[in-house]
């Protein structure tokens, strides 16, 4: 079995920066969120909303939505991404879709504008079989292909079910894409009464993870791919291992025990073949709401031993839900290439480990930590390339 680090050959990204994983790169450094305000999304469908969402650019040839859309666009930058930087498919390449809602705009178009009544073609789009279909018959991939669904850890979880595929020899290489584009006024009204999305202030001021006075999350979307190889000549960066497990505690809390997610990490740690110590950054899940920054900030503390450095990206993107840990794997990645870490800047006192703004990277590893609603959590490790 061949088990050697699996690279991230090439990268593709669509958020609320805009379209390309440099515009993702140029919005991050910056230090500004995403988000906008948009009519007509806040709660009841009639205040104004602060949203990282994406923009209606994409290419009508790739889709009616802009999900179909905007993954296409995202996979088709990280497969030429990764052929500018060596990489040349194998004869089995695979497709890994992480996704927890497709369509989500389709749909509702379907039910409410169009009265339930397509072309048999035009309703075939809403399948979430057919943006994945469209992407192999347009490069002539072969290998298995899937969708791949745990909450907001999805994309990381499709990160290790890319591995898994790797070092059991079922592909030479995988494309990775994880699409969110749910940004309907409905879903944004049910994350506000949840008591966790905030779309009211610019999301700086209301999302401050590990800081004081945080009020949960800000709303956003992400189409982010990447080529995942043994066979690159440039990887940004190597995906040691990681590993999943499940609360079995509540349908949206955290249990406060922190069980599973220790387990989680520590076999994450184990698979990789490193230790607590090795850890530089936690590249966190981070929403900003109090009993995930808590148990994340214990794990810094007693799990990792207090030494690494803690930071979360989604006051400037947004949580990207179904996306959120594939555009958080990838600012780690930009990051590593360009030599700094994305943090954003900090607005109020908090944790002593806590990054405060674009900061030069020191060498070692990253830890990405994934706590999906139900229960679902997810690390995976970093390493730079040598």
């Amino acid at each position: 079995m061949n088990t050697a680090h699996m690279g991230i050959a090439g990268i593709g990204a669509v958020t609320g920066y805009g379209w390309g994983r440099q515009t993702l790169w140029n919005g991050l450094a910056s230090g500004k969120p995403a988000a906008t305000l948009y009519p007509g999304f806040g709660p009841g469908g009639n205040d104004d909303a602060w949203l990282s969402r994406i923009s209606d650019d994409g290419d009508p040839r790739d889709g009616l939505s802009r999900f179909g859309q905007a993954l296409r666009a995202a996979a088709r930058e990280a497969i030429t991404d990764a052929r500018r930087r060596g990489w040349t498919p194998g004869r089995r390449v695979g497709l890994l879709h992480a996704v927890v809602i497709a369509e989500v705009e389709g749909w509702r178009n379907f039910y409410l504008k169009d009265h339930a009544t397509r072309r048999v073609r035009d309703y075939l789009t809403l399948m979430p079989s057919t943006p994945v279909s469209m992407l192999m018959q347009e490069y002539g991939f072969h290998g298995p292909a899937m969708n791949v669904s745990a909450m907001c850890a999805s994309g990381n979880a499709a990160l290790i079910t890319a591995k898994m595929w790797l070092d059991a020899g079922i592909v030479d290489d995988v494309v990775f894409v994880s699409t969110d584009l749910s940004l309907t006024p409905e879903n944004v009204e049910h994350f506000v009464r949840l008591g966790v999305g905030v779309v009211d202030t610019d999301p700086l001021d209301a999302c401050r993870p590990f800081q004081e006075g945080s009020r949960g999350f800000p709303a956003g979307e992400a189409a982010v791919a990447f080529v995942l190889s043994r066979r690159s000549d440039a990887p940004y960066v190597h995906v040691l291992g990681g590993a999943m497990s499940h609360d079995a505690f509540h349908l949206t809390s955290v249990d406060p025990s922190r069980t599973e997610v220790d387990r989680c990490v520590l076999d994450a740690l184990a698979s990789s073949g490193v230790d607590a110590a090795d850890i530089t950054y936690m590249n966190a899940h981070g929403p900003g709401t109090q009993q995930c920054d808590t148990v994340e900030a214990a794990v810094l503390d007693e799990v990792l031993g207090g030494t690494a450095h803690i930071y979360s990206v989604k006051p400037l993107t947004g949580h990207c839900q179904g996306a959120a840990a594939a555009v958080e794997v990838a600012a780690a990645a930009l990051g590593y290439g360009q030599q700094q870490v994305p943090a954003p800047p900090t607005v109020a006192p908090g944790h002593p480990r806590l990054l405060d703004g674009l900061t030069p990277m020191r060498t070692g590893l990253t830890l990405k930590t994934s706590l999906g609603m139900g229960g679902h959590n997810a690390a995976v490790v970093l390493a730079p390339v040598a």
